[in-house]
């Protein structure tokens, strides 16, 4: 009786979808009993049971799989040598028999990322050389791209091609298309998670209390979305000064006349060259305009913009910039626009003009904190100019510094430059003596200028 009760607890536990009369009862104790050793971390203990069932029933139930890969990478992580190459090597069969008995809970381009990496992390025992590393995830990545997502795994995948480039096993074409190819994947992924975590963000902005379970994915999304922003500027580091303009240049010249009807060479390519500054170079204009007529979208206004102000067209070049907006339907796309028009309007000065921009790309993405420290910036800048007194002028940094504490509730990403950037408004700011002698502790203080709003000072 205690058996039968035993095996019961197991069948409803991790839910077997046939029949225990189907199930030969030694692959169902011992699946019970690795099952629990595993949730306790006891991965020796679970070993024997868990090869027993592996071996004689391997369709069992995804745990063996599942719970097979945390056993094998303890095996791997504590043995050395020949032992170490042998779990490894074990582990890589494991995820075969995975997608072979469990296909339709094994995510293709997951699982093939997955076999890279290991391979990658592992290339000196398992003696693998760059050149097939990089033919392993290149393969992933071609057989399903939509669930090759992990973050070090695309970092690997480009930072192969830069070694291989390096090597000159790779032309600057294939260097350069590839960097699109992952930065335009970690944009995807970067998408995907905000727009699921701007619901949660939208919540708590309207004073819901989060439940547990809303608590954990938004905890979930916030990491991966901390992880692609880590990945994104090691990418942009590992093409460094590759991606030059005196490499770019040339490289586009010559393929141009090859590509000016191909509108994403062209999008790619103009992209490129904005992204390094080289804009001034005629063929920026020969391509832009080249683009806006084969294809005109949110990108080729932009890039039209950016060309008049290049000529120091300033209000035609904000027409181009609105177009772009008004043309993009993707509202994640359409928030990066605003940004990075309010970031070159920042850069020439026009603060009013910049924070409403910087607003919107807020009010479409509310999970990216980069406006409200682009906003608080722009109120320290101006802390001398907006006010009639020096203790006013200074209160500035109080607005700055609740702008910038903003971006850090919505963007964990941010909180190491927000906790500086707060730390250094608010040491700016009048002090509590300096608050006693003024007598103006609590009150409200209206900021003029461009800002045209207002402050309460801290209580003292």
């Amino acid at each position: 009786m205690k058996t039968k009760i035993t095996l019961l607890f197991a069948f409803l536990f991790i839910g077997l979808n046939t029949s225990f009369s189907q199930q030969d009862e030694e692959c169902l104790t011992k699946l019970s009993i690795f099952h629990e050793y595993v949730k306790a971390k006891n991965y020796d203990a679970a070993f024997e049971p868990w090869m027993t069932v592996r071996n004689k029933c391997p369709k069992f139930n995804s745990a063996i799989y599942i719970d097979g890969e945390k056993i094998l990478k303890n095996k791997i992580k504590k043995a050395t040598g020949d032992a170490k190459k042998t779990f490894i090597d074990d582990l890589l069969k494991l995820w075969e028999q995975r997608a072979q008995y469990f296909a339709n809970k094994t995510k293709k381009g997951e699982y093939a990322a997955k076999t890279c990496q290991l391979m990658y992390d592992n290339k000196v025992l398992l003696g693998k050389n760059d050149t097939k590393l990089y033919e392993c995830f290149d393969a992933a990545y071609k057989l399903d791209k939509v669930t090759f997502t992990n973050p070090k795994s695309l970092y690997t995948y480009f930072s192969l091609m830069v070694t291989l480039y390096d090597a000159k096993e790779k032309t600057a074409s294939e260097l350069f298309n590839k960097y699109d190819d992952v930065v335009e994947k970690v944009e995807d992924e970067v998408k995907n998670y905000s727009e699921k975590l701007n619901l949660l963000v939208a919540k708590e902005e309207a004073g819901t209390v989060l439940t547990k379970r809303d608590k954990s994915y938004k905890k979930y999304y916030e990491s991966y979305l901390g992880a692609y922003d880590k990945i994104a500027a090691s990418i942009d580091s590992k093409l460094g000064d590759r991606a030059n303009c005196t490499n770019l240049i040339p490289l586009y010249q010559k393929d141009f006349e090859a590509n000016k009807t191909n509108a994403v060479w062209l999008q790619r390519a103009a992209g490129k060259m904005s992204q390094k500054e080289c804009t001034d170079n005629p063929l920026f204009f020969k391509m832009v305009n080249a683009y806006h007529d084969l294809s005109p979208s949110a990108n080729s206004a932009y890039y039209l913009g950016i060309l008049k102000d290049k000529k120091g067209q300033s209000s035609e070049a904000i027409t181009f910039y609105k177009q772009a907006i008004s043309l993009e339907t993707d509202n994640f796309k359409k928030s990066k626009l605003n940004y990075k028009i309010g970031t070159k309007l920042k850069k020439r000065g026009s603060y009013g003009s910049a924070r409403g921009f910087f607003r919107q790309a807020l009010k479409l993405n509310p999970s990216s904190g980069r406006p409200h420290l682009a906003i608080a910036a722009m109120y320290a800048s101006s802390a001398k100019n907006c006010g009639d007194t020096n203790f006013n002028k200074r209160a500035v940094y109080w607005l700055a510094a609740q702008e910038a504490e903003r971006a850090s509730r919505v963007d964990p990403t941010l909180k190491k430059a927000t906790a500086q950037s707060v730390a250094s408004y608010k040491a700016k700011a009048p002090s509590k003596s300096e608050i006693f002698t003024a007598g103006t502790s609590g009150q409200t203080i209206k900021i003029g200028c461009w800002i045209g709003s207002s402050v309460k000072v801290p209580s003292i």
